[in-house]
């Protein structure tokens, strides 16, 4: 048993190279290379075989981590298209999702010091219904319209939703304690 550790994570888990993919089709076949390359299955080999098998899990692990996530899917896409997403230096953001985040951050925050645990639940719902709709709007950059730049941009939209619905999860938490 070997593994081509040079291909990408989709040939290796035999999916399509789409931001949409078969999530249970994705973790068969994870479940499949695993029972092919866990370093137990391995324990009796030498040590050099031994160490090829543990490269072999982690690549497949890294693999599974990478595709079963919509936003880490959509990074390792734009890498392969070969599209810099600026996810550490490019900060730069429509003045509209701008002001949308503003005025999310204030409602959260306002719901947070007034301990309005409903508002914040409502807040929560809301912003997972946001975020469907821009994960939607992501997968038909990346797999309609292939437009690696306009998907990079959505990425990082999606980066500054998925900390604004982790501050409500704090605040939420922070009530219940």
């Amino acid at each position: 048993m070997s593994i081509d550790l040079t291909q990408d994570f989709f040939a290796l888990f035999g999916v399509p190279r789409r931001y949409e993919i078969d999530d249970a089709a994705l973790e068969a076949a994870w479940h499949e290379l695993q029972s092919q390359v866990h370093p137990d299955r391995h324990a009796h080999l030498s040590d050099a075989e031994k160490r090829r098998s543990m490269q072999w899990a982690t690549r497949v692990n890294e693999g599974f981590r990478t595709l079963r996530q919509p936003l880490t899917r959509a990074q390792y896409l734009l890498e392969l298209a070969g599209v810099d997403a600026g996810l550490e230096t490019n900060t730069a953001m429509s003045p509209e999702f701008l002001m949308e985040q503003m005025e999310w951050r204030e409602a959260v925050e306002e719901a947070r010091a007034a301990a309005e645990v409903t508002e914040l639940e409502d807040l929560h719902r809301r912003l997972l219904q946001h975020a469907r709709e821009v994960r939607a709007e992501l997968g038909r950059q990346l797999d309609d319209e292939h437009d690696y730049e306009g998907a990079a941009d959505t990425v990082r939209r999606l980066m500054f939703i998925g900390k604004l619905q982790h501050e409500i999860d704090e605040a939420l938490l922070a009530l219940e304690n």
